[in-house]
């Protein structure tokens, strides 16, 4: 399966432009993704040096992308202003409707195929977090 993988709000907390804590499990929960062969793209508005500090930040907890900000290691982008499209499964966004679920649901949901309604009825104290900008 391909991911794509938002950085700040998803990975760390959203600090941008500098790096925020990281959200807990978000790096355990790649490196098992990753080792279970899923390609995981980092997938951020992040360009430039703030880009190589955030894929440095992550090597450094072991997490390596199969690509950033493309869909292939290979792939050219000559244009660092140009947003290209990422064909993926799954994207992991702390801009999901909903927000972001715990990494913890979110490698359930990979691993068993489980969607947000699964979760919810599995375990319904899983949809009362409190959300400041929604009711």
């Amino acid at each position: 399966m391909i991911i794509a993988v938002d950085f700040d709000g998803t990975i760390v907390e959203h600090k941008y432009p500098e790096i925020g804590k990281e959200i807990p499990f978000a790096t355990a929960t790649l490196k098992k993704l990753a080792s279970e062969q899923h390609r995981i793209i980092l997938w951020t508005v992040r360009r430039g040096e703030l880009l190589d500090e955030a894929v440095e930040w992550c090597s450094q907890r072991g997490v390596e992308f199969f690509a950033v900000n493309k869909n292939f290691p290979e792939e050219n982008v000559t244009d660092n202003s140009c947003y290209s499209k990422i064909n993926a499964d799954i994207f992991i966004d702390d801009c999901n409707i909903g927000g972001l679920p715990d990494w913890g649901n979110i490698y359930i949901m990979i691993s068993n195929g489980k969607t947000w309604s699964d979760i919810y009825s599995d375990n319904p104290s899983a949809s009362k977090k409190k959300r400041k900008w929604l009711w």
